[in-house]
């Protein structure tokens, strides 16, 4: 194969895999060329000359239409696939508007990780540079205000920042609350630009369309009506998600001008190690295999993995592969969340430059921070949705070059699928998103915050002065007053009278934010940072931690003081934590009978334990040593929906403890894929919990819970409509052309059982009364 040759490896992957695995499928996308139009009239000659200084002569199609309505004041979605210069379509006009009206005008951008933030603050500094040479009044000042922005700087942008970009949870907990302290921005507001809005969706995105919701009534109280601008990666409703999560009437720019060189998408299945029981290799060893065939080629790759420990693995087999190539190690780098913000600079600048040949990432690489032009993706298993394959796929082949994307399939279910029917990635409708701003609890949240930035008036919605487009704030205040007693009434004025600051207990996505610092003992600097709710499985005493490819011990776990310290070692394993899950039921407040099941809702308490731990050899996964975990779990209460199966039906179906476990493992998966369809909600806001014998039920149970702190309301939402998702899952299961179980309904039967599929109609069919008891017992479908 020549260097640099794309089509080359796609013809040797396909004629010979070896280790990598059997190329089970292919798609090709054809290249497209660019679409360009003129600069608008109206854009200031030096901003486009500072422009064209970059190479960009003109901007696309979809580029011009979005800058011309956001010029006019329209509000737009920009929905257009990565890498079609989106950032272009708002930088146009907010910086044409700045650049004219110097410190009459500001801009405020949103984006959703700091790594986003501070490379868009890059990129707009050298080209305010330009345009602002020689200016007389003073440079317009642009920056980044986040949790690391130091407290000088903080009062200076206060004071004087022209163009302030942040995240959410900044502007929800840190300038909102605030607002009095940035009077000059809300006051010349112009343009407001949310970047990214397809990762705002489920119990997340609501939360931020209340935030959004807050933000333009401050800016409605001093007086301005900014322009929104939302980007967002090819959904199939960017739209109508738009206007849910900025109650505007935005125009959608869907149409891509970009050009596109031709790209080739290949679905691996790795090699069987096991015909008896279905085993196939894993996909870090047919990715390492992989990776041998790409180092030295001279084209630049990058492996996109799904755990933090899945980077370092694979980050230190491709290091010892280069360097039996004799490649410098430094040619190969990890990059995920923890690395401390240095080093994910550098390894980025090394990417742009070319100086890094292969990146191994989590999905902190997705999104659109510039890395340059890469050529090959890796993706370690399907990412979990559309939207992120496409987003992960869109990280190479940026400038017309020929471009190949590798899934390398898991034994896991949809990966299966994938391999076999990938049409679903290309020729289904793409997924849908969605929030529920009106959720109650995140509602009253949210107007609890409001209250505090700014005094609410009873009756407030008819005269269209209310929280949005949400109904009902008059009852949630009188809840707020009545019965929280966190809101006085003054008339038909309601003010907040807590001592607390509202916005420090409210969390956008049940993040835990105390994370865990890691010390290296030797060195005595800062290693890196972990969420606590992860260093119970990472972080423990006896741990293998890596990093950059490197293996640290774990020597000691202040678990109180956060902190965790650790020593280079030279160890040839890794290790794996074992958890246990508990889901304990705390009280049922309603209760549901249906002739062969129990609905319940009410509170659950829900405990995950590390109890040990094993050390595993590199490449074999040998199992050489075992330990204990001495940690406290990780604990917290929250809302659930409980289907308790009616003991004659259990009988029938042969369930018992510690028998035909995998029916209801697989049953659980399915629920869960499920649940998303029927309540907006992403995949993991909620959870399934399947059990043979629930100690508190004393019968088996599919335990449906709000994966977050205290939940918000969404268990309960699923109690009112679990029949739809039980006959949603019975149809899949029945219509399923396999024998014993597969990725398309239960699961393979490799991990449900061979009577798995058929264990788990009968107790769906017998729940919905579908079948008599009779019939599930000796087994007729």
């Amino acid at each position: 194969m020549a260097a640099n040759d794309v089509e080359g490896l796609v013809r040797e992957l396909i004629d010979r895999p070896g280790e990598i695995g059997l190329v089970e499928a292919r798609h090709r996308v054809e290249p497209r060329p660019a679409r360009h139009e003129p600069y608008p009239d109206w854009v200031l000659p030096r901003l486009r000359e500072a422009f064209e200084a970059r190479g960009i002569l003109e901007p696309y199609t979809h580029q011009r239409r979005a800058a011309d309505l956001l010029h006019q004041g329209r509000d737009v979605v920009v929905a257009t696939p990565t890498a079609s210069g989106k950032s272009l379509c708002y930088h146009l006009p907010v910086l044409d508007v700045l650049l004219r009206e110097r410190g009459d005008a500001r801009a405020l951008y949103l984006f959703p990780t700091k790594a986003l933030a501070r490379d868009q603050m890059a990129e707009l500094e050298t080209i305010l540079g330009a345009a602002d040479r020689g200016a007389e009044d003073g440079k317009l000042v642009v920056a980044v205000y986040d949790g690391d922005t130091p407290p000088a700087t903080r009062r200076a942008l206060r004071e004087a920042g022209h163009l302030l970009i942040t995240n959410p949870h900044m502007l929800h907990a840190g300038i909102l609350p605030n607002h009095t302290r940035w009077q000059g921005l809300f006051t010349n507001l112009r343009y407001v630009v949310v970047d990214e809005v397809h990762t705002l969706s489920g119990v997340y995105g609501s939360h931020v369309a209340n935030v959004l919701r807050r933000l333009q009534r401050i800016c409605a109280h001093y007086g301005a009506n900014p322009t929104f601008c939302a980007c967002s990666a090819t959904i199939s409703n960017p739209g109508p998600h738009a206007r849910t999560l900025l109650e505007r009437d935005v125009v959608v720019i869907d149409e891509d001008g970009s050009p596109r060189g031709p790209k080739h998408f290949l679905f691996v299945n790795p090699p069987v190690l096991s015909e008896a029981g279905g085993i196939r290799q894993s996909v870090v060893e047919s990715s390492r295999a992989l990776a041998g065939r790409l180092l030295n080629t001279g084209l630049q790759s990058i492996f996109f993995t799904r755990t933090r420990s899945g980077t370092e693995v694979l980050l230190k087999y491709l290091r010892d592969e280069a360097g039996r190539q004799g490649l410098e190690q430094s040619r190969v780098a990890g990059y995920r969340g923890g690395y401390l913000p240095n080093l994910r600079r550098s390894i980025e600048q090394g990417l742009r430059k070319g100086d890094i040949e292969a990146v191994v990432s989590t999905s902190a690489l997705e999104l659109g921070i510039d890395i340059g032009t890469l050529d090959v993706c890796v993706l370690l298993g399907y990412p979990g949705t559309v939207a992120s394959t496409f987003q992960r796929a869109g990280r190479v082949g940026r400038r017309q070059n020929a471009s190949l994307v590798v899934l390398v399939a898991r034994s896991f279910a949809m990966d299966q699928f994938l391999v076999r029917d990938p049409g679903y990635l290309f020729d289904k409708p793409r997924e849908a998103v969605a929030v529920d701003p009106d959720n109650p609890v995140i509602l009253a949240n949210h107007v609890k915050c409001a209250a505090f930035e700014l005094p609410f008036e009873r009756g407030a919605v008819q005269r269209g002065e209310a929280f949005g487009r949400a109904e009902g704030i008059d009852d949630v205040l009188d809840f707020l007053t009545d019965d929280l007693r966190i809101l006085i009434r003054q008339g038909n004025r309601y003010h907040f009278a807590d001592q607390t600051y509202p916005a420090e207990g409210v969390s956008l996505n049940a993040a835990d934010m105390d994370n865990v610092v890691i010390h290296d003992r030797e060195t005595g600097r800062v290693l890196a940072e972990i969420d606590r709710a992860s260093s119970i499985t990472e972080v423990y005493e006896g741990a293998i931690y890596g990093h950059q490819g490197e293996q640290y011990l774990v020597e000691e776990f202040r678990y109180l003081d956060r902190r965790a310290y650790v020593r280079r070692a030279d160890v040839d394993y890794f290790t794996e934590a074992d958890t246990e899950t508990e889901v304990r039921i705390l009280h049922v407040d309603e209760t549901i009978d249906y002739p062969a099941y129990r609905a319940h809702h009410g509170e659950v308490h829900v405990s995950t334990l590390a109890k040990a731990f094993k050390k595993l050899r590199f490449y074999t996964r040998e199992n050489v040593g075992i330990g204990e975990i001495d940690l406290p779990p990780e604990e917290f209460e929250t809302e659930a929906c409980v289907l308790a199966l009616d003991p004659a039906l259990a009988d029938a179906c042969g369930l018992k403890e510690g028998v035909d476990g995998g029916g209801m493992r697989g049953l659980a998966e399915l629920v869960q894929g499920l649940v998303p369809l029927f309540v907006r909600v992403d995949p993991g806001d909620v959870a399934v919990h399947g059990e043979l014998m629930h100690p508190h039920f004393e019968r088996p149970t599919l335990t449906i819970y709000d994966a977050m702190p205290n939940g918000v309301g969404l268990s309960e939402r699923i109690f009112r409509v679990h029949r739809d998702v039980l006959e949603a899952a019975a149809g899949i299961v029945q219509r399923c052309a396999c024998l014993t179980g597969c990725p398309a309904c239960i699961g393979p039967s490799v991990d449900q059982g061979r009577r798995g599929k058929g264990l788990a109609l009968r107790v769906l069919r017998g729940m919905l009364g579908e079948v008599a008891v009779e019939q599930a017992r000796d087994g007729s479908l």
